[in-house]
């Protein structure tokens, strides 16, 4: 049985990632510091799964401390999600994003080289495609990013590329999410970021739960099919098993480069969403539409073909999914 490191494990991603990983018969020991996650996600994987498993609190930028973790266990892999998140915040404080995300990579891959473990895959994110160049975004397209947030994570992808390239002894996957929305079934594990959020599903939640009065829609005369925002939503379970998915291959290569676009193919407008949220879970959202934000783009959605032939992955969860689950993890919380 397989041992998986996982870096930010606590977090949204990370907790999904965990449960659909001890489902699948690998071994987990998780780190997180809970500067955007809490210490309840640990129990409630616990719960969902009745399996246990060794837990560190600490920062991954600490080399000190991920070297005892890899003294205290056999680590075969390791899925880092450990990093900052929020483009706003990264627009606003720059050099926090670049000290945190850039050295927590570099003291992870050091130690990993130090202990040997040599099988990695990483957290990215479609941000690193900037303003799309052509629709739908396959893996191959122009790499550019808009803001700080975005470029930690292509230059993250750059070491990687160049670390492989001197050894090629390393298997890594580099994924690039779309928009994850939606929470497990059981509503245990979910999406609650500290603070007013960021992403349009937990702010729509927050106004369903009547915490903020309405949605603000930020501009509706975009070249779109209703004139908002289209983005390609996907359901938190789907891109959670893409991470399995992508730990199976390694462990079938012996050494590998890959880079995976994790999205559904489809783009939903942001009154889609809003509308399907108001349909299925038969809640007000109160909105109104203000002005574009700056450095908003028109449209973003994946070609994900390539992981569909080489993953043998592909979203099967709907949009109704996505935004019945979210709304059970806020009721049930």
């Amino acid at each position: 049985m397989k041992t998986i490191f996982i870096t930010g494990g606590a977090g949204y991603i990370g907790s999904h990632t965990a449960v659909e990983l001890l489902e699948s018969g690998y071994k987990i020991i998780v780190a997180d510091n809970f500067y955007n996650s809490n210490i309840n996600s640990i129990e409630n994987i616990k719960k969902i799964t009745g399996k246990d498993f060794n837990f560190y609190e600490i920062d991954i930028c600490n080399k000190a401390e991920l070297q005892k973790v890899f003294k205290d266990n056999e680590i075969d892999a390791v899925i880092h999600f450990a990093g900052y998140k929020a483009v706003g915040e990264s627009v606003a404080n720059p050099l926090m994003y670049y000290r945190n995300n850039i050295d927590s990579t570099l003291s992870l891959l050091e130690v990993m080289q130090e202990f040997d473990c040599k099988k990695l895959v990483f957290s990215s994110s479609a941000t690193v495609y900037g303003e799309p160049e052509k629709l739908p975004l396959d893996e191959n397209c122009r790499l550019m990013t808009t803001n700080p947030y975005g470029s930690t994570k292509l230059y993250i992808e750059g070491i990687l590329k160049d670390l492989y390239t001197s050894n090629n002894e390393w298997g890594i996957s580099i994924l690039r999410y779309f928009n994850p929305v939606g929470a497990h079934k059981s509503g245990l594990i979910g999406e609650s970021p500290n603070g007013i959020p960021n992403n349009l599903m937990p702010y729509i939640v927050k106004v369903a739960n009547k915490e903020i009065s309405h949605l603000n829609i930020f501009g509706n005369d975009y070249s779109t099919k209703d004139g908002t925002g289209v983005r390609d939503y996907i359901h938190v379970i789907d891109l959670a098993k893409g991470h399995v998915k992508s730990l199976d291959k390694l462990f079938r290569d012996e050494s590998c480069l890959d880079v995976f676009n994790l999205g559904t193919g489809n783009g939903y407008s942001v009154l889609e969403l809003v509308n399907t949220f108001i349909k299925v879970n038969n809640v007000e959202i109160p909105y109104q539409i203000v002005e574009r934000r700056p450095g908003d783009i028109a449209e973003c959605y994946a070609d994900p073909s390539n992981a569909k032939e080489n993953l043998k992955w592909k979203a099967e969860l709907s949009l109704e999914d996505m935004c019945k689950d979210a709304w059970h993890y806020i009721k049930k919380n």
